[in-house]
């Protein structure tokens, strides 16, 4: 047996061990160095006021904690509470008049009663009570989770930005790219990675922000139902109308109509058409120009799709997966377009 034969053996032997060794942080590693790759632009900003790669990476790594898993955490910690101590009373309420508002309808739109009925005798009061108690159990175990994966995500990120530079020389190194090939590839995947990052940022505070500045009005915890909604936001298409409608309906529930048509005009005209619709691409393209600085063209249709397939496929990690893979798949086809097919086979 040939030398390299062995040794590729020994390397492979040993890679299997590897990923069963780490394969629990496999997820947090991963996600951890894509947000690493998405702020590399903050972290050289605080490399420029700190002359210190320590102090730089613990800086960005406590501004994402802030900016990021805080307001999920306690989003978490306070929709668990909140459900743990939902009155049933509240339910019957609710059920009733829509049970009142179905019996009511007209004639005309009886195939539409019908679906109605049939949904709200599938989802009887006791099921939706005990629907919300069960949701509340399934929150905690996601919260303490969630927690644990945030806590990993922060300190991968942290080795990921201290040793960012060793690591990408030590991987040029090894692959034995040009130099213009990999600077290809890490420039597609920072740029889209990066507008991905701060898109996903500047929708969910001005929407939630919005948001929870209307509902803090009318009574509302702002703060919880603000980040509620920022995070709905993500959701492609429907995601606004998961939060604004159910308050809605709840209000109309309690005779409050002027609130509830507060509460959807709002939403629609102030939110949905002028903030998502005109004011969150000029955000996002001041950002790209003024902060990125990105000369990449980048596909707002595509990105829009890929975060869309990250979500259905990896769930929340999806938001910034799909993009990652999606990047990196066009920036390898246009390394395709300038090289020789010699080089490549």
């Amino acid at each position: 047996m040939k030398p390299q034969h062995f040794f590729m053996m020994l390397f492979a032997f040993s890679l299997y061990w590897m990923y069963q060794l780490y394969n629990a942080y496999w997820m947090p590693i991963l996600i951890g160095s894509l947000l690493a790759i998405s702020t590399a632009n903050i972290h050289k900003k605080f490399l420029d006021m700190f002359k210190n790669d320590f102090f730089a990476a613990f800086a960005s790594s406590i501004l994402l904690a802030i900016l990021l898993f805080a307001p999920l955490g306690y989003f978490l910690t306070a929709l668990t509470i909140k459900l743990h101590g939902v009155n049933i009373d509240t339910f019957t309420i609710v059920y009733e008049k829509i049970e009142l508002w179905i019996g009511n309808l007209p004639d005309s739109l009886a195939f539409i009663k019908i679906q109605l009925q049939e949904f709200t005798d599938y989802n009887n009061l006791s099921s939706m009570a005990g629907d919300s108690l069960g949701l509340a159990a399934n929150i905690g175990k996601y919260s303490a989770s969630f927690l644990k994966d945030a806590f990993l995500i922060i300190i991968f990120y942290f080795f990921a930005q201290y040793y960012g530079k060793t690591i990408m020389r030590y991987l040029i190194k090894i692959i034995r790219l040009p130099q213009q090939d990999t600077t290809l590839l890490s420039l597609e995947l920072s740029n889209v990675m990066s507008v991905v990052f701060y898109s996903i940022i500047a929708t969910a505070t001005l929407e939630g922000t919005l948001f929870g500045v209307m509902i803090s009005i009318i009574g509302y915890n702002g703060l919880l139902f603000g980040i509620m909604y920022g995070i709905a936001s993500l959701i492609p298409i429907v995601g606004g109308a998961l939060m604004w409608l159910p308050f809605m309906i709840y209000e109309l529930s309690l005779g409050n109509t002027g609130n509830a048509l507060f509460i959807s005009l709002y939403s629609i005209i102030i939110i949905s058409i002028i903030a998502d619709t005109f004011v969150k691409p000029m955000i996002i393209k001041y950002i790209d120009v003024n902060f990125i600085k990105s000369s990449t063209k980048i596909n707002e249709l595509l990105i829009f799709f890929s975060i869309l397939a990250g979500l259905t496929a990896f769930g929340f990690w999806g938001m910034v997966l799909g993009p990652a893979i999606t990047a990196f798949f066009m920036a390898l086809l246009k390394l395709f377009e300038t090289q020789d097919k010699d080089y490549l086979i």
